[in-house]
């Protein structure tokens, strides 16, 4: 018998040198001291034409010394450049250019990042027109960005109001709100364990969510935590959440390559024949963006992406109801929803993908969607050691699961599952 434990890493964080002391310029050289008394003032008037700095009574050396300063680069802060960037978006065209630590991200994340004042879906219709641009071609919103690609945005006008100041009441209600669900955090790394009914990202209708959530925890920057990868509405669980670009784009790469170790449990109707087996398909969307589903599809359909999911029957209850565990190697949208509904199994309480005629719910159990986010282990973006955490069940599995009997300490007999 195992048990899922939450893992502790803390990565280790290098310091940055911020001194920038003992540079000083020719004219600081004891050898100014020497000049001839007339020569100082007539120079000194002769570069500091301004009003202002006479007034002030810059000495030579001093107005000298100022040059080398202005010289050096004097990049604006990232919280600077992005509200002109905001202010460009409405009023016309503006080329981005990609920076080394938004190398790898997508194209509509890295909008995301930007413009957060635009909704996702506002973000996704841009793209999907062709209005978005990288390096002079179309762009796809999957598409991953490399650093120095010109990004060119089109002029936009925003339909949305800008963000309004925070109270710090409500910073503070969020911040105690994102405490109460945490599961693990270090200066890189926040997984919270999501509840059922909250969205990971905005859209249309949709005002909190948390993605919005994380408003509270910008830096002096005015850079925020990064969702990593999401889950539907309606399914609670671990949900990773990067607190730095680079933990970002590092455990990016880690779902990417299919490294994340996850397991899900869901509720399903009736009891698979085969008790332990794979799911293959092709899977493409279908329906609009408020009501969109994913429909099994063949290889070359348009949209059409491979999706591959394990499972294994873990408990049943009177052939009726089975317990399963489910591994996804991919991550397509709905996924396990659409798996276990083409194998004849939806999970109970899904309302878009639950089609069995004439069923209905055994006593006691809620209508509500039976998928949990079960378990993730991912390697901590510093140390590369594994963080492994472990989410609850939700208020109504949980209560499913005392009226079934059903023992949630029993092994997980997928979890060594291969990855191909």
């Amino acid at each position: 018998m195992r048990k899922s434990s939450s893992g502790q890493n803390n990565g280790g964080r290098g310091g940055r040198a911020g001194s920038r002391q003992g540079f000083r310029s020719r004219e600081d050289k004891p050898a100014h001291a020497g000049r001839p008394p007339k020569k100082s003032p007539a120079k000194a008037a002769s570069k500091a034409p301004r009003p202002a700095a006479a007034a002030r009574g810059d000495k030579p050396a001093a107005r000298t010394q100022a040059r080398p300063a202005a010289e050096a680069p004097r990049q604006p802060t990232r919280a600077q450049a992005k509200a002109a960037a905001q202010d460009v978006l409405a009023t016309g065209v503006q080329t981005l250019v990609v920076e080394p630590d938004e190398a790898d991200m997508r194209v509509d994340r890295f909008l995301v990042a930007r413009f957060p004042q635009l909704a996702f879906t506002h973000i996704q219709r841009i793209v999907r027109k062709g209005e978005l641009r990288v390096d002079g071609k179309r762009a796809q919103p999957n598409e991953r960005l490399s650093a120095g690609q010109k990004v060119r945005i089109p002029p936009l006008k925003l339909d949305q109001p800008r963000p309004v100041s925070r109270s710090a009441a409500k910073d503070q209600d969020d911040r105690d709100f994102l405490k109460s669900v945490t599961l693990y955090e270090d200066k890189d790394v926040l997984i919270i364990n999501k509840p059922m009914g909250l969205a990971v990202q905005g859209g249309s209708g949709t005002t909190r969510h948390v993605d919005g959530l994380l408003e509270c925890m910008r830096d002096a920057e005015g850079q925020k935590p990064r969702l990593v990868h999401r889950l539907d509405k309606d399914t609670a669980g671990c949900l990773v959440i990067a607190k730095t670009r680079f933990a970002a784009s590092t455990m990016a790469k880690s779902f990417r390559s299919r490294t994340t170790r996850k397991i899900y449990w869901a509720l399903v109707a009736g009891v698979p024949r085969v008790r332990q087996g794979r799911v293959s398909t092709y899977l493409a969307k279908e329906g609009e963006e408020g009501d969109a589903r994913m429909k099994v599809a063949r290889h070359g359909d348009e949209g059409a992406s491979h999706a591959l999911t394990y499972y294994a029957v873990i408990d049943t209850a009177a052939q009726k109801l089975a317990w399963l565990s489910l591994k996804p190697v991919t991550g397509r949208t709905h996924q396990l929803r659409a798996h276990t509904a083409h194998i004849g199994h939806p999970i109970v309480g899904d309302p878009k993908y639950f089609d069995i005629e004439n069923w209905e719910l055994p006593g006691g159990i809620q209508n509500k969607l039976h998928l949990l986010a079960r378990r993730i282990v991912i390697a901590h973006p510093r140390t590369g050691k594994p963080i492994d955490v472990t989410a609850p069940l939700p208020p109504h599995m949980q209560q499913s699961f005392n009226l079934l009997g059903f023992d949630t300490s029993q092994y997980d007999p997928i979890v060594e599952a291969p990855e191909e």
